[in-house]
């Protein structure tokens, strides 16, 4: 693994963690959850050979903390603070943009209030579940989530959610993400323990709850790669990328795994978005 080069951006109520790695037109990979830049080390360098690869923590994760750590979370900021660093590292190329789950949201509002910055945008499964028919139901589903983090704690929210996101109904015992995963990949789930209570309070909320702006959308999907796993067709998560891709008339491209194939199959998922890029 080649070292990337760190840095730090500041943006509005915010100090960015980047690392840079590789040369050519610029990647910039928008990680979800509470992955941060390290969630694509698995093939971060592979793609650096034919890109500068960018990838980051996003606002009030692990290294970016926000200058009020109380501060409620917007899209549109987070899409914002994706716009600095293509200023910042590509000012007069438009980039390719890679985003995962929160992070595929962040790059949907990216191309749909500036495409001109943007070649290609790569979204997998970004849970924008407003857009399903049965949006309801899943705003009800979050709202169970933040009263059991209110009430419970983290870890009984967290079991909603993950059951939530299955599809399962009723709450059930986390999924042992640890034991699941490769050491190394092991090793960054324990490091960012510390993010969940930030991203159940404030991410899933604000983002889950957002809606993309499909018509937009539909006037730049020459640009546009909606994706989700093999192994989570049908899962809360894999629901919107299927559907957009159907409204839009596209083909939903699949990745390997599931809704984190990146960590868990990092060489063949780097290999399905390599391609994906070139379009």
């Amino acid at each position: 693994m080649t070292a990337p080069t760190p840095g730090s951006l500041r943006v509005n109520g915010a100090t960015l963690h980047y690392e840079v790695r590789g040369h050519g037109p610029l990647l910039l990979l928008i990680p979800g959850g509470t992955g941060g830049a390290a969630a694509f080390d698995g093939f971060a360098d592979d793609l650096a050979a034919a890109y500068t690869v960018a990838t980051y923590d996003p606002r009030g994760m692990s290294r970016s903390p926000l200058d009020d750590p109380e501060a409620e979370q917007t899209v549109a900021e987070h899409a914002d603070d994706a716009l600095r660093l293509l200023d910042l590292l590509s000012p007069r190329e438009p980039a390719r943009v890679f985003g995962a789950s929160s992070g595929a949201i962040t790059a949907l509002h990216l191309l749909a209030t500036r495409p001109e910055r943007v070649a290609r945008v790569v979204a997998h499964e970004p849970p924008a579940v407003m857009v399903l028919p049965d949006a309801a139901d899943h705003r009800a589903f979050l709202g169970r989530v933040q009263e059991t983090f209110r009430t419970q704690g983290l870890m009984p929210a967290m079991a909603v959610f993950a059951a939530g996101l299955k599809g399962d109904g009723d709450a059930a015992e986390p999924p042992s993400a640890v034991a699941e995963l490769p050491p190394q990949a092991a090793a960054r789930v324990e490091r960012t323990m510390a993010d969940l209570p930030y991203f159940v309070g404030r991410i899933v909320p604000a983002f889950m709850s957002s809606t993309p702006d499909l018509n937009r959308l539909a006037a730049l999907s020459d640009r546009l790669v909606l994706a989700g796993g093999r192994d989570s067709v049908g899962e809360l998560a894999y629901r919107p990328a299927a559907l957009m891709a159907e409204r839009l008339g596209l083909e939903l491209l699949h990745f390997p795994g599931g809704h984190v194939g990146s960590t868990t199959h990092p060489a063949p998922f780097g290999d399905v978005l390599r391609e994906a890029l070139r379009g």
